[in-house]
């Protein structure tokens, strides 16, 4: 599926008429503007007026950094979570007052807007998935950095990417790396992409002791510094099986020819293995600014402000299988992408209820997972057709989870 209008024969893009001049100027609708992602990419924006320009943001959380965000970028449209944000945003703007929206429909507004050649998805969780489609429907290039996005309706976003002929270019690193090893090479050659995961902050914590961990704990996550939602699926490795649907739908790849390994550094942010033997692997210091830049440049590359990579510091590489019996979460996401139907999408849903109960302290961190695998046996699936029918299983999923939970 990526991007539109790939060779059969070769793994390289072709270039969408919205590429065809990177040196242009480009304007950005970024869902998710206040969150580690939005941040980041307003960073590489900040570092090229001349080249990029913001029409649109939307965010869920951080009012007063959004009137700040609005002072500096002065977009045209910006949506909030409800009508009460809405009115404390009006009290905090200055002299610029864009038109402000709230809510889902806010959100899927500002991906569709007016003037923006590209949306930054960025928005956490399922709630990016609306937006997104309204983004693709109206014609917009995707930086997607919303894996549930794919893993709650990969097949419906994969036909409204061709139907709308749109280029979606990955923002996960992981997915950014593989994007990048691909290139100029033949997809017949491809043996199987190798996706690169730090282990998380308990990736040595004995399975007896997993049971006992804290939010607090968890929440420390050794390379990356994210949201709390996406560090805490890094301590149980469910970020990593979302990103295996994620790479599934992104290379159109069957789960067989998936494979993870930690790496606990996170030099190395994803490897492809060749029928020959050859694995081409795309290497960087940890830092979302790469991929994200690339995505908005593509296919050429600009600045970022990261240090260089001195691989005499790094010095030692390391890897390891991926214990699946103490961090069951990814051998899960595995078994949802071979059952597909409406299988991912419960599988996401029940792991947000259930990491938003283990950051309340509703349950420990093993029971992130077993509410997931509870879920999932008791799902009955089908193939959902329409977005309302991946939507329906998404609720399913969430009331079914948030029972077993109570």
């Amino acid at each position: 599926m990526i991007p539109t209008g790939r060779d059969e024969n070769s793994s390289q893009a072709s270039i969408s008429p919205l590429h065809a001049n990177a040196n242009s100027m480009k304007s950005l609708s970024i869902l998710g503007s206040t969150g580690s992602i939005g941040l980041s990419t307003l960073d590489v924006v900040r570092r090229h007026p001349g080249r990029f320009s913001v029409a649109a943001l939307a965010e869920g959380h951080d009012v007063e950094l959004l009137s700040q965000q609005i002072a500096e970028f002065r977009p045209s449209l910006v949506s909030v979570r409800d009508e009460a944000s809405r009115e404390r945003l009006k009290g905090l703007l200055g002299e610029h007052k864009p038109e402000i929206l709230c809510g889902l429909e806010g959100a899927a507004e500002v991906a569709a807007v007016d003037g923006a050649d590209m949306v930054v998805s960025a928005i956490v969780g399922a709630a990016g998935l609306v937006p997104t489609v309204r983004a693709i429907e109206a014609g917009k290039d995707i930086a997607l950095a919303n894996k549930e996005t794919l893993v709650v309706a990969g097949q419906l976003v994969s036909d409204l990417v061709k139907k709308h002929n749109v280029t979606l270019l990955p923002v996960d690193s992981e997915h950014s790396a593989i994007f990048q090893s691909l290139a100029g090479h033949r997809t017949e050659d491809i043996d199987r992409i190798i996706l690169t995961a730090s282990g998380g902050p308990f990736r040595k914590t004995p399975a007896e002791e997993l049971k006992h961990v804290g939010p607090e704990q968890a929440l420390k996550h050794p390379q990356w510094s994210m949201g709390a939602k996406i560090t805490i699926d890094s301590a149980t490795l469910m970020n990593k099986g979302l990103e295996v649907i994620e790479a599934h739908w992104l290379f159109d790849m069957p789960a067989e020819k998936i494979g993870v390994v930690v790496h606990p550094q996170s030099i190395i942010h994803s490897m492809v293995e060749y029928l020959d033997g050859c694995v081409i692997a795309q290497l960087g210091v940890p830092d979302m600014r790469a991929p994200i830049a690339y995505a908005l440049s593509y296919p050429e590359r600009c600045e970022t402000g990261i240090g260089k990579l001195d691989l005499t510091k790094v010095a030692t590489l390391t890897f390891e299988e991926p214990d699946m019996e103490r961090f069951p979460a990814l051998r899960l996401a595995f078994d949802a992408l071979k059952a597909g139907q409406t299988y991912p999408a419960v599988l996401n849903a029940a792991n947000e209820i259930a990491v938003a109960a283990f950051l309340d302290k509703k349950i420990g961190f093993t029971g992130i997972a077993d509410t997931v695998d509870k879920t999932m046996q008791a799902h009955e699936a089908w193939m959902p057709v329409t977005l309302e029918e991946y939507l329906q299983a998404d609720r399913w999923a969430r009331e079914t989870a948030k029972q077993l939970i109570g």
